[in-house]
């Protein structure tokens, strides 16, 4: 696929996830990706009395597989900036942590999504707070704007990963930090995998390698990198998904159980 076929797929699911929220208030995550029948990737990364105080809708909009907002270590007065904001939970959780002297950013592509994010702000009366239009790969701000870049499972999304992590070092401070959830691949995945629309806009075939992240953050610039696990994943969590993409899941069995995980990714811009 294209750079502009994969942005085009993610940009019309994450709208129609964006719409599905705003119309019933019910979750984007339509269907389950494990036998289990809960989502592997995007259930239980917040703790209840964090967005026990959030309008439901963005907490019924979250797609992501952490929680970069508690990982982060925010310090009140930090400026944030949330790749990939969508309906715009860690935007919000980020506010808080960073209180009124501090500000956040979410920036989104999609029209849909940017519109249900304002609305959650306006419903949790939160000031400290901007949403922007744009792309991952071209952030609409100055250099050395931000202290803190956060994003959650949404560069795996992107198909120029290193223009997105060029960005983000030119739109930190020096000695700011990168600390986004994503998901990571520990070794080569199956090209049936790599071949499938769905497992994009799921944001496990667009996923880096654990070592290409962090030659990647390296060449951008970033120092001091580091890549925590907080999650991996099996077979029977991607079996529904897997069959669903017409794969043979028993034949990618091998190659995929246990090789995929959600991360925790750290970095820092180095003082000049």
């Amino acid at each position: 696929m294209s750079d502009e076929t994969i942005k085009g797929v993610v940009k019309q699911k994450y709208g129609r996830a964006a719409l599905r929220v705003s119309n019933s208030g019910t979750s984007c995550c339509g269907s389950t990706s494990s036998r289990e029948g809960r989502d592997p990737i995007t259930s239980n990364i917040y703790e209840a009395g964090e967005t026990v105080d959030l309008p439901r809708e963005a907490v019924a909009a979250s797609l992501g597989c952490g929680n970069p907002t508690a990982l982060a270590e925010l310090r009140a007065g930090e400026t944030v900036l949330d790749l990939g904001s969508g309906g715009g939970i860690d935007v919000l959780l980020s506010a808080r942590r960073v209180g009124p002297a501090g500000k956040v950013y979410g920036l989104d592509m999609t029209d849909e999504m940017l519109a249900l994010a304002r609305e959650n702000q306006r419903k949790a009366s939160v000031e400290n707070v901007e949403f922007l239009k744009g792309e991952i790969e071209l952030i609409p701000l100055p250099a050395d704007a931000v202290d803190v870049i956060i994003s959650n499972c949404v560069i795996n999304l992107s198909a120029d990963k290193d223009a997105v992590l060029a960005e983000a070092f030119r739109v930190l401070r020096p000695d700011g930090r990168f600390a986004v959830s994503d998901v990571v691949v520990r070794s080569e995945v199956p090209i049936e995998i790599r071949r499938s629309v769905e497992q994009w806009i799921g944001c496990v075939a667009g996923a880096l390698d654990e070592s290409d992240y962090r030659a990647k953050l390296l060449r951008a610039g970033f120092e001091a990198v580091e890549v925590e696990p907080t999650r991996i994943y099996k077979i029977e969590d991607a079996y529904d998904a897997l069959v669903n993409a017409g794969i043979d899941v028993e034949a990618v069995a091998p190659a995929v159980d246990g090789k995929f995980m959600s991360a925790f990714i750290r970095a820092r811009k180095p003082v000049r």
